[in-house]
């Protein structure tokens, strides 16, 4: 019976996440498949802490969902913002951004890995959180993030940064009733996802535990959908993954 209700639960989710993404046009979410180069003053940088650094340009493909695309916000998601970053120490830096709202761990497996670049020499990674509102089964996003990591491995030389999956449950649009299993959900996805991440070796930013210590208390961090980030939580979020970002691609 809990079983039942608890796929009762996630299908809610999804419809309201499905709302969500469905207010938002297609223009406004940031998204872009083209490599995006961008030019400014070199600002001084900091000591590098990274076992690989990269040196030169740093050519940033960006793999995930709605957060990375940027929807909810003006100014593009924590990817947009983390690039602005990186091009102001890394002049002639690229972007691909390829997260696309709704994504699942099996959308990046089936559309995203397709169009990596040949010279990718940083990744980004940030999924999972509709996996769990459309009800995948902890076994199954499993599967696929293991794939996602061993095809990144495989193929390229990436510097690779995944984010676990944020503590979304004080959203406004999150009925109160769902909030504390889909918490557990979250939890144990991200239990999952870090293993995976230790085994392969990739770097782990925290946005888990920064949302669930931040979010309750900051309403302006979401947009007005009640379910997105808005400008304000997407730079906070770049803010705080910023020194990851930055010791990774030797800053």
């Amino acid at each position: 019976m809990k079983r039942v209700r608890m796929a009762l639960l996630m299908m809610m989710i999804g419809s309201l996440m499905l709302m969500a993404c469905d207010r938002m046009r297609p223009s406004e979410t940031g998204a872009s498949n083209e490599p995006v180069q961008q030019n400014s003053p070199m600002n001084s940088t900091t000591p590098s802490n990274s076992p690989n650094p990269i040196v030169g340009p740093v050519n940033y493909v960006a793999l995930g969902d709605s957060t990375g695309a940027g929807v909810g916000a003006k100014d593009g998601g924590y990817v947009a913002r983390l690039f602005k970053r990186i091009v102001a120490r890394r002049p002639a830096s690229t972007l691909t951004n390829l997260c696309v709202s709704g994504a699942t761990t099996s959308d990046v497996l089936r559309n995203q890995l397709q169009a990596l670049r040949g010279d990718v020499n940083f990744v980004t990674l940030g999924i999972g959180i509709n996996d769990v509102g459309h009800g995948f089964s902890g076994d199954q996003f499993s599967q696929n993030y293991e794939e996602i990591l061993s095809r990144l491995k495989k193929n390229t030389k990436a510097t690779i940064v995944v984010t676990n999956i944020p503590d979304i449950s004080s959203a406004p649009r999150i009925p109160e009733i769902i909030r504390d299993e889909y918490q557990r959900s979250i939890v144990e996805f991200n239990r999952r996802l870090e293993e995976i991440a230790a085994r392969h070796g990739v770097i782990v930013f925290d946005i888990h535990t920064t949302t669930r210590e931040q979010l309750p208390a900051h309403p302006e961090f979401f947009s007005g959908d009640g379910f997105h980030p808005s400008d304000a939580g997407y730079e906070f979020w770049a803010e705080k993954m910023w020194p990851t970002v930055a010791g990774a691609i030797g800053e």
